[in-house]
Order: structure tokens, then C-alpha cells, then sequence
């Protein structure tokens, strides 16, 4: 009886192919992000959910609830992936997003780099459906 030949590839918990996604970088995993980035990451969620306690005694307890709604409702609204990437402008409108002025905006885009692969319509779709694991997109040669 033949047994079936399978090369696993998930290593650590983590599936890993390296011909689809290229080579991980391991400085990435070890190296947290920049202690100024976590600090203001935290001061936002904080001020996100002192606006959402002052809406609640506001206007009731229903209000922030709609809002949570409409924000999902508003994030899952996206692009195929592609070559055009998806701008979520309906999302950025609702937060408050549209105006800040972002390091994209005066320095580039990394999805705008000679580097970056092109994107896989086919692999992209299939990661959002749930047929394949993975990122949707492969990052940097």
C-alpha cells in the first residue's frame, strides 16, 4: 500500500511557502515596532474610547453601538485586490481619517516602491474567500 507523499509546510504553527510568498525576514519577528509608534497607537485607542464613553452619556447607550455597526459595515467594503489598491475612503470619511496628513502623503507610498511584487488577482481572491492561507498580497522582493 502506497502511503501518500505530503511535504509539510507549516513550521512553528505558521504555514510557510516560500515560492508563493517569498523568504520571511526574521528581524521583523524578533523587533517590535518603534516604542514612539506603540505609545501613539495606545493614546488613540484611548482617545477613541473617551469619545465613545462621552457619545454614550450623551446620547445613550445605542448610539456608540450604530456607530461600531456602521464601522464594520463601512471596513469590509474593499477592491478585489489588483493592481488598484482598495482606499477604504468611505471609513477613513466616517473616522476622521481624511484629515490627517500621513507619512504617505509628503514621503511615498510603500505600494508605490520599484520593488514590491505585483499583486496575484487570483491568489488575493482566494486568500479572502478562505480557500488559501497566506497574505494576500506578497510583500517586498
Amino acid at each position: 500500500m502506497k502511503s501518500p507523499k505530503k511535504i509539510a509546510h507549516e513550521i512553528g504553527g505558521v504555514k510557510n511557502d516560500a515560492l508563493r510568498f517569498g523568504l520571511h525576514g526574521v528581524k521583523s519577528n524578533i523587533v517590535g515596532s518603534h516604542p514612539l509608534e506603540s505609545s501613539y497607537e495606545s493614546g488613540k485607542k484611548s482617545q477613541e474610547e473617551m469619545k465613545r464613553q462621552v457619545i454614550a452619556h450623551t446620547y445613550g447607550a445605542a448610539l456608540p453601538l450604530k456607530m461600531d455597526l456602521d464601522r464594520q459595515i463601512l471596513s469590509r467594503f474593499q477592491r478585489p485586490p489588483g493592481p488598484i489598491p482598495s482606499s477604504m475612503l468611505g471609513l477613513e470619511v466616517y473616522t476622521g481619517a481624511v484629515d490627517n496628513f500621513g507619512f504617505e502623503d509628503y514621503l511615498n507610498d510603500p505600494r508605490e516602491s520599484e520593488t514590491l511584487r505585483p499583486v496575484d488577482f487570483h491568489h488575493g481572491m482566494e486568500v479572502r474567500l478562505g480557500l488559501s492561507k497566506g497574505p494576500a498580497c506578497p510583500s517586498f522582493m
